[in-house]
């Protein structure tokens, strides 16, 4: 079973930030030129929450706010739920179908190593049954 820190490792997507104060708009900007779902929100180092996508949707898009004007801590999530770079890939899976979340932080010692998605984990889940698969048929032909 992979580990988060294996998904790290083979993961090439910036580490994309913003401060709580910053303008949701200037967030999405990051967000698009990054190519990411969701930023990772900092104060003074340390992660006080995470904007996503989702966020932006429901409580900017649904709600008739303005992007331009409203800071970011207003639509944040937080408390962020965080997961270690020894977390196996299968355990984030269940955390986040359990608790609907699409990006877990990855934090080691109170240092932010970067962000997995569902995305990251599905493919990870999928390769894993692929290969076992892939090992029982051979065993299977033996």
């Amino acid at each position: 079973m992979r580990s988060v820190r294996q998904i790290l490792d083979g993961k090439d997507t910036p580490l994309v930030t913003v401060g709580p104060d910053d303008p949701v708009l200037d967030a999405l900007r990051r967000m698009a030129e990054s190519g990411v779902g969701a930023v990772l929100v900092m104060e003074h180092g340390a992660l006080v929450g995470i904007m996503t996508e989702r966020d932006y949707a429901r409580k900017i898009v649904l709600q008739g706010r303005a992007s331009a004007t409203t800071p970011v801590r207003t639509i944040m999530t937080s408390p962020v739920k965080t997961v270690t770079p020894e977390h196996r890939a299968r355990d984030c899976m269940q955390m986040m179908s359990d608790h609907r979340f699409r990006h877990l932080p990855v934090v080691e010692d109170g240092t932010l190593m970067g962000v997995i998605s569902i995305g990251d984990l599905l493919k990870t889940v999928i390769a894993e049954q692929q290969q076992e698969i892939g090992q029982l048929q051979a065993y299977i032909a033996s």
